[in-house]
Parts: structure tokens; C-alpha cells; sequence
């Protein structure tokens, strides 16, 4: 039994383009790599954080929503312990409620995309 997970991290905003998508790739490759399944990604970009975090005022935040073992969440947290580039991390376990609310979510903000398209 797969239980479904979020994680947001934030990167250091001192990274180029590729060094940033690189940081986000290697988080993707972790929880696809051992078991995980990405539900849903979203990059929400640059943003002013709420206080200094190693002398930075920003940071690039991502937001993932996957389907995991349990033993993946302490594996992902020991690796953005590990990288310089992750300033700050989140993970929690989504409970029935929490998936609901997400795939609602999402889904009106497709019925949106798809409206400004027409």
C-alpha cells in the first residue's frame, strides 16, 4: 500500500537556470528510483521568503505530489539534507481528506487552463 505524500522545498536563488533544474530533476529521480510515483509537480517559482534563510531573501519553491513507501520520506529528507542547494523542506503524508481536496484542485485549475485556451 502506496501512501501519498507532498513535499515543498525551497532552493537557493544563487543557482542558474540549469544548476535549478537539475536540483529539481534530482529530486524527481529519488522518489521515481525507489518506488515512488509522481502524481503531480508544480515549480511556483521565485519568492520572497518569510525571514532570512542563510542570508537569502528568496528562494525557488517546488511542490510534489507522489505516491510513496514510507521508508522513501526519510531517504528524500536525508538527501535535501545533503544538497547546498535546498535551503528549506516539507514533507508530509496526505491524509483522504488532503487527496481530495488536491485532485479538486487541480481539476479546476485545468477546467480554467482549458477555458483560456478557447
Amino acid at each position: 500500500m502506496l501512501n501519498q505524500y507532498e513535499t515543498v522545498f525551497i532552493i537557493t536563488p544563487v543557482l542558474s537556470e540549469s544548476q535549478m533544474k537539475e536540483a529539481v530533476e534530482k529530486v524527481r529521480k529519488i522518489i521515481t528510483d525507489n518506488g515512488g510515483e509522481i502524481v503531480h509537480h508544480e515549480d511556483w517559482g521565485l519568492r520572497k521568503l518569510a525571514y532570512p534563510i542563510k542570508n537569502k531573501s528568496t528562494g525557488f519553491y517546488n511542490h510534489f505530489e507522489f505516491r510513496a513507501p514510507g521508508e522513501l520520506v526519510a531517504r528524500l529528507e536525508t538527501e535535501y539534507k545533503r544538497d547546498e542547494r535546498i535551503l528549506r523542506f516539507l514533507t508530509f503524508k496526505m491524509d483522504k481528506y488532503a487527496v481530495e481536496y488536491s485532485e479538486k484542485r487541480r481539476s479546476i485549475a485545468n477546467k480554467e487552463v482549458k477555458k483560456e485556451e478557447e
